[in-house]
């Protein structure tokens, strides 16, 4: 029987970025369910706080090359790998100079101001990494997001699955971290629409800030993970009020074996 095969989507990974909980999980995470006998693919951006020459970071021409167009605008797609050695654990990261080459993550380290253009970093992070895995050949049995910024990939997974039927029967799995941000995003449906998308459904699609970004995203998934023990509340209720399957809190000790069970639930192993 062939190994279940996961594929990561992190808005950070440790060490490429300082510890925090999504990148301390997704890092132990992956690195847990792979030594488990899982096969993992792992993909994260390439913030422009992230060290290339000190993580070794260089860049896969032959997944290099596509444009994605986000509002009528072409951003180069480009494909960077790095490898955690101790472990044999390789990075995919995705870049592109306009969209990750300043400082900083999601906020100016200057001033501390969340990034206007969020959003539509946000999705080019997500057709992005979606666009490599298929060039990779490789088709995930189930895909776990880790991050608000990683947010936008259900819509292109599911939306545009009657053109492109690539990920049509991989499980989505949603993590729910306390990373709330304050913000409005406008037009998101313009900047969300792609040749082939379903039009219809994505006109019942209103995200405009976090929490109704995070509930598209719990609509769009086989089953939510509660990676924080703070958190929201609100969304925690939303995904056990819709019947899909919801991980609680593990805290540090156990967590790899109870992800794994959870996986295999989702995948009705």
């Amino acid at each position: 029987m062939e190994s279940s095969k996961i594929l990561y989507i992190s808005q950070e990974i440790k060490p490429y970025l300082p510890d925090s909980p999504v990148a301390t999980l997704s890092r132990d995470l992956s690195q847990g369910i792979m030594e488990g006998g899982k096969e993992i693919r792992t993909f994260m951006p390439r913030f422009g706080s992230v060290n290339e020459r000190r993580n070794q970071l260089h860049e896969v021409i032959r997944l290099s090359g596509l444009n994605i167009a986000i509002d009528d605008t072409d951003h180069p797609l480009l494909i960077k790998v790095a490898s955690i050695q101790a472990v044999r654990m390789q990075i995919y990261f995705i870049d592109n100079d306009d969209l990750f080459g300043r400082k900083g993550t999601t906020t100016d380290v200057a001033t501390g101001a969340f990034f206007e253009d969020n959003d539509e970093r946000s999705i080019f992070f997500a057709r992005g990494s979606l666009e490599t895995t298929k060039k990779l050949r490789w088709v995930p049995d189930l895909i776990h997001l880790h991050g608000w910024f990683t947010m936008m990939t259900p819509i292109y997974t599911r939306l545009m699955a009657k053109k492109d039927p690539y990920f049509a029967k991989s499980k989505i799995v949603v993590s729910l971290y306390d990373d709330a941000w304050e913000g409005e995003w406008k037009n998101m449906n313009r900047k969300l629409w792609v040749e082939g998308i379903d039009e219809k459904a994505l006109k019942k699609i209103k995200i405009s800030d976090y929490a109704t970004l995070m509930k598209t995203a719990i609509d769009l998934s086989d089953g939510v993970t509660v990676c924080s023990a703070t958190a929201s509340p609100e969304l925690i209720e939303y995904a056990k009020a819709s019947g899909k399957p919801v991980l609680e809190y593990q805290g540090e000790e156990n967590y790899v074996a109870a992800f794994n069970d959870f996986y295999d639930k989702i995948l009705g192993a």
